[in-house]
């Protein structure tokens, strides 16, 4: 006989399952977007090529869901940060102004909202770098994630 508690549990259970799928693919949109080339791997402000931008650092940033999806979705005037949304400039979430730098693609805000699910899940708030957040970077290579605990 299922009960109130086995029938919450197994949402919970499926609700956990969805979210780790979004964070997951948040993270491939990360990595195929161009966010690591400025904000670097793990989000620490450590970009990957020298001649981008040099990003924020993600991990102690004080922005909230909604700050971060209008980060990305208008950049930042003046600050080097890309507009990542498509038709960004004439949208009035962005009547503040766009990020003059160019986005290497635009992004859906569907895609925008699954990044800020995996920067909210890994990285803001968590300062120190783990083994584990390495190894699903780099798809499992561990040779990549020697220096991490």
């Amino acid at each position: 006989m299922l009960t109130v508690a086995t029938i919450a549990l197994g949402c919970s259970g499926l609700t956990f399952a969805q979210n780790e799928d979004k964070v997951k693919a948040g993270l491939d949109l990360w990595k195929g977007s161009g966010c690591s080339d400025c904000h670097g791997a793990f989000a620490n402000g450590e970009r990957e090529r020298d001649e981008s931008p040099a990003g924020a650092n993600l991990r102690t940033t004080r922005l909230d869901a909604a700050a971060l999806k209008k980060t990305i979705s208008c950049g930042r005037t003046g600050a080097e940060m890309p507009a990542f949304m498509e038709g960004a400039g004439s949208a009035p979430a962005c009547a503040q102004g766009v990020g003059e730098y160019p986005a290497p693609r635009t992004l859906t805000s569907d895609q925008i909202d699954t990044i800020v699910a995996y920067l909210q899940a890994r990285i803001v708030g968590h300062r120190q770098i783990t083994k584990s957040e390495c190894m699903a970077y780099y798809d499992n290579n561990a040779d990549q994630c020697e220096d991490y605990k």
